[in-house]
């Protein structure tokens, strides 16, 4: 008898498994964190991180997609002080460019116009990028990516418009 209910409770396990994925394994229906739209015709690097940030999410690769968003907001910051003629401000004694961090502080000293929520939104995408990049026991999930996605666009564009790479 005990057998029967190991079984039983074996197939039930499969049976939830089967009937309620895991949300690691729900495949993403449009497969977008960023549209393509948003940097098409910018830089092929640009490009090409987008592409990552899309393929590692529909791939269930959270903390991966996370590390590349994170990527893509330095690289955006970076090229919007190398644009505005202000490189020094970011750089270190050295002329290596600062961490994130200091490039938010920095970005955020600025007398740019940037929407309402942009500090809150760098902060957040920072958060996630560096809890997936360096935390020994955090792993991404799909909602973690999904809570930031609706602000993301925004941010990346204003940086794009800010770093002159689009109008």
């Amino acid at each position: 008898m005990n057998s029967l209910f190991k079984q039983i409770k074996e197939l039930k396990t499969e049976l939830d498994e089967f009937i309620l994925p895991n949300e690691s394994t729900v495949p993403v229906l449009n497969g977008r964190v960023i549209p393509f739209s948003v940097v098409r015709g910018t830089r092929g690097y640009i490009e090409k991180i987008t592409h990552q940030i899309n393929g590692t999410y529909v791939d269930s690769n959270y903390d991966a997609c996370a590390v590349m968003i994170r990527r893509l907001i330095e690289t955006l910051i970076i090229e919007t002080f190398e644009h505005n003629g202000l490189s020094h401000l970011i750089e270190n004694g050295n002329g290596n460019y600062f961490f994130l961090k200091d490039l938010i502080d920095v970005t955020l000293s600025q007398s740019w116009k940037l929407s309402r929520n942009f500090k809150k939104d760098l902060l957040r995408f920072k958060d996630v990028g560096d809890k997936s990049a360096h935390s020994k026991t955090y792993i991404a999930n799909r909602q973690d990516i999904d809570d930031i996605i609706p602000n993301l666009r925004l941010v990346i564009q204003e940086l794009l418009i800010l770093s002159g790479i689009k109008r």
